[in-house]
C-alpha cells in the first residue's frame, strides 16, 4: 500500500510495526491511539507494558532474525524503541523496500559505543578521549604498559541502556565482574552540566530541536534523577550544545527521534557522550510541558508529517521513580495520593509488576511558570514518593 498521501494513515489499513514494548513504547502508542494509527508491537516479555495499547502484540525475541524480519513483512512502515534488535533483519527489510526509521546505517553506527566513538572521530565532533578494546584483558595490558591511566569509564561496546554496561574504575579490581567482550575505556570528564538535545528529522529532511535540557544523576545507578527544562545555562552554552547536536543529526542521517546527550566541560567546552535513536528520558517532560512531545514527534518523523511546535509552553522536571534499594518483588507506589496533591504534578506508571532496586518504573512531571519552584516540587516528590515491594 502507498504511504504517500498523510491521509492514508488514519483509521486505514496502514499498520505501523515498533520493535519494543517498554515504557517508550507504551507511551509512543498514547499518540498512535490519538491520531487511530493500527500498530503492531512485537516483545519478549508477556507483561510488556505496551501490551495493552496497541492493536496487535507478538511474543517475540527483538535479537531474533527471523522474528524482526516477520514482523517486518506485516508492516508498511517500521520502528523501534530501544537499540537492541536485529539490524541484519531490517537491512534485508529495507533491501527489500520497507521503511525502517531509523535507518539501519544509522542504527548500526549507534548500537555499538566503540563505533559510536569512532564515528565522532571521523567527523570531528567533539568527544572525550577513549580507547577499544576486543576484550576486557587488553585493559590491564593497557594499564601495565601505562597507555591507560585511573580513573577511566569502561563502557561494553553492546546491550547497554539506563546505565547498565557503564563503570567508573578508580583501580583494577573494579573491572572484576565486568563483561569479557568489547568495551571501550574512556577519559573521566570534569563537567559542570550534563545536557542533553533531542533533534528531530523528519523522512523527507524536515528537522527542529527541542530546548536543550539539564540532568541531574544519581550518584550509584549512574541514572538520569532530574531533567530539568530549560537547562540552567547561558545562551551562548546553549546555543554550542543546539549546533553539536544538529551537526550529529546531519553526518548520522537518522530519522524520527535522536537525544544527543553531551557535557558541558568545565572551561564551557561542549563535548557529545552518546546518543540514543528513539524516544528518551531527557524527552518526557515534553507531554506535560511542550506543544508537541516528543513521542507525537516521532510518529510526524517517521510518518513524514509536518513537525510540531517544540517550544515548551511552561517550565518542567521530570523525576524518575526508580525501585527502592532493598525491595524486590511486587511493586506498591507509596504515598502517590500525597504528590497527586502538588501544585503541577503528573505521575506517569509504566505497568511493571514487579519491581528492583533502580528498576525504571515510572516518572513524574512538576510543570510551573518558575523553574526554581519546579525544582523545588521535583524535591519534594522524591523525597516523598516510594516505589517499595509487598
Amino acid at each position: 500500500m502507498s504511504t504517500e498521501n498523510s491521509s492514508d494513515y488514519f483509521s486505514s489499513p496502514f499498520k505501523l510495526g515498533i520493535l519494543g514494548g517498554g515504557q517508550l513504547g507504551k507511551m509512543l502508542l498514547y499518540e498512535t491511539r490519538k491520531f487511530d494509527i493500527h500498530t503492531v508491537v512485537m516483545d519478549s516479555s508477556t507483561e510488556a507494558p505496551s501490551k495493552i495499547a496497541c492493536n496487535e502484540f507478538i511474543l517475540g525475541d527483538l535479537m531474533d532474525f527471523d522474528a524482526v524480519y516477520n514482523l517486518g513483512k506485516q508492516v508498511d512502515v517500521l520502528t523501534i524503541e530501544i537499540e537492541n534488535v536485529n539490524v541484519s533483519a531490517l537491512e534485508k527489510l529495507e533491501e527489500e523496500g520497507l521503511k525502517v526509521f531509523p535507518p539501519t546505517k544509522a542504527l548500526r553506527i549507534i548500537q555499538n559505543k566503540a563505533k559510536q566513538k569512532l564515528f565522532y572521530v571521523d567527523n570531528n565532533i567533539p568527544t572525550a578521549d577513549f580507547q577499544r578494546f576486543a576484550y576486557k584483558s587488553e585493559i590491564k595490558d593497557s594499564i601495565s604498559n601505562e597507555a591507560l591511566s585511573f580513573p577511566f569509564i569502561w563502557k561494553a561496546a553492546q546491550f547497554g541502556y539506563d546505565g547498565q554496561g557503564v563503570k567508573v574504575v578508580r583501580k583494577i579490581e573494579d573491572l572484576e565482574g565486568l563483561p569479557t567482550g568489547e568495551c571501550i575505556a574512556e577519559e573521566m570528564i570534569d563537567f559542570k552540566n550534563e545536557l542533553a538535545v533531542i533533534v528531530t528529522r523528519s523522512a523527507s529532511g524536515e528537522i527542529k530541536t527541542y530546548p536543550v535540557v539539564e540532568m541531574e544523576f544519581h550518584p550509584e545507578a549512574n541514572q538520569v534523577e532530574y531533567v530539568i527544562c530549560p537547562a540552567r545555562i547561558s545562551d551562548e552554552i546553549a546555543k554550542k550544545a543546539q549546533e553539536i547536536a544538529l551537526k550529529v543529526s546531519e553526518k548520522i542521517q537518522h530519522v524520527g527521534l535522536l537525544a544527543v546527550e553531551l557535557f558541558q566541560t568545565k572551561d564551557d567546552k561542549i563535548i557529545v557522550n552518546e546518543v540514543a535513536p528513539r524516544p528518551h528520558n531527557s524527552g518526557h517532560y515534553s507531554i506535560e510541558s511542550s506543544y508537541t512531545n516528543q513521542f507525537e514527534q516521532h510518529i510526524r518523523a517517521i510518518l513524514d508529517l509536518p513537525l510540531g511546535d517544540t517550544k515548551s509552553k511552561v517550565a518542567g522536571i521530570m523525576v524518575n521513580l526508580v525501585g527502592a534499594e532493598g525491595h524486590t518483588g511486587e511493586v506498591v507506589y507509596e504515598n502517590m495520593s500525597e504528590i497527586l496533591g502538588m501544585e503541577g504534578v503528573t505521575p506517569h506508571i509504566y505497568g511493571k509488576k514487579q519491581t528492583r532496586p533502580f528498576r525504571k518504573m515510572g516518572h513524574v512531571t512538576i510543570v510551573n511558570e518558575s523553574i526554581s519552584e519546579a525544582r523545588r516540587i521535583a524535591q519534594q516528590v522524591k523525597e516523598t514518593i516510594k516505589v517499595i515491594s509487598k
